[in-house]
């Protein structure tokens, strides 16, 4: 951020989101009833299957266009990858895996652009519309409001575990299942329901993602540790101290305006923590609306989503109860 403080400041009345703030994605105004959302994100592979790396890295990018209440319409590649050395057979893959995704959000693959890179990188870059008095963003979450999580926490855990030899098939399927699953169901719920905020949960953690969501908002978010759904395997993992080493940079980056409360057990506090890739949405609903979206959740097949907390005045902050 204090990079991107130094660049010049674009002024256009039809820039309804740009980079100044912790948005997810950018928004531009077309017309009185249709916004351009538009995002990019791309990564090194975190998982060894390439198609199963595909997929991910897809709802990755993807997940940005839901996350402000929009609908994905666009997609191009965004891939480096070594001329040689390598089997292309593994781009292929990867490419394959990625266009499944898009197929599956609705929206269209239109092509993209590659770079000659020791390194294998792989996303996207995607637009979507929205209408632009309807667009979400983590600025409106209001006192009173209750919080929800679409995706349990954990994948980082376990993806280190897998690296270091000590996660086996299941438990790395079942990260990988959740990271390829869009989080389209969610985003429609929001939309079918009016909700007040939203972000999605990558790279921060759950508890970096709510603390931008309170600092934006103005207001404290209070999340109860037995609520929060995580990965049962991760859980165990974060009881062994298999932690990836980011998570500690989330830890420094949240020290002074997250407060954890007696009681709440450490093993969770990491997997609150972990940088997730391709996570969930964190919502925040009016508290009268809060039932109708947790119906909503589960009627579209969003099983493992749970309220995890609520909204209250005071100062910029994220407190995590038993």
């Amino acid at each position: 951020m204090e990079i991107l403080k130094s660049l010049p400041h674009f002024e256009d009345p039809n820039l309804l989101v740009g980079f100044e703030g912790s948005a997810d994605a950018a928004i531009y105004r077309l017309r009185e009833d249709l916004a351009l959302v538009c995002t990019l994100d791309f990564f090194t592979p975190i998982v060894d299957d390439p198609y199963w790396f595909g997929q991910i890295a897809a709802a990755n990018s993807l997940s940005d266009v839901y996350a402000m209440g929009g609908r994905p319409v666009l997609a191009l590649n965004i891939v480096c990858f070594p001329k040689k050395g390598l089997d292309k057979d593994i781009l292929r893959e990867i490419l394959r895996g990625g266009a499944e995704k898009v197929r599956e959000a609705g929206a269209v693959l239109a092509g993209g652009h590659s770079v000659d890179d020791r390194e294998i990188k792989y996303g996207l870059s995607v637009v979507g519309v929205v209408h632009p008095e309807r667009y979400l963003t983590n600025a409106g979450a209001r006192p009173g409001d209750r919080l929800f999580l679409t995706k349990p926490l954990g994948t980082g855990i376990i993806a280190t575990a897998v690296k270091g030899g000590v996660a086996d098939e299941a438990a790395a399927r079942r990260a990988m299942e959740i990271m390829a699953t869009l989080n389209r169901a969610a985003a429609e719920a929001m939309e079918e329901v009016g909700v007040s905020a939203a972000t999605d949960v990558t790279g921060f953690g759950l508890l970096g993602h709510a603390l931008e969501m309170a600092e934006a908002s103005g207001v404290k978010l209070v999340i109860s540790a037995g609520k929060v759904p995580v990965i049962k395997e991760a859980l165990g993992f974060a009881r062994l101290g298999i932690i990836p080493e980011g998570d500690y940079e989330n830890i420094r980056f949240c020290e002074k305006k997250v407060r954890i409360l007696p009681g709440v057990p450490e093993e969770r506090v990491f997997l609150f923590y972990d940088a997730q890739t391709s996570g969930g949405l964190l919502v925040s609903v009016p508290e009268e609306r809060a039932p109708r979206f947790f119906e909503k959740l589960l009627e579209k097949g969003v099983f493992e989503a749970a309220e995890i907390g609520y909204v209250e005045e005071g100062e910029a902050q994220v407190v995590v109860e038993p």
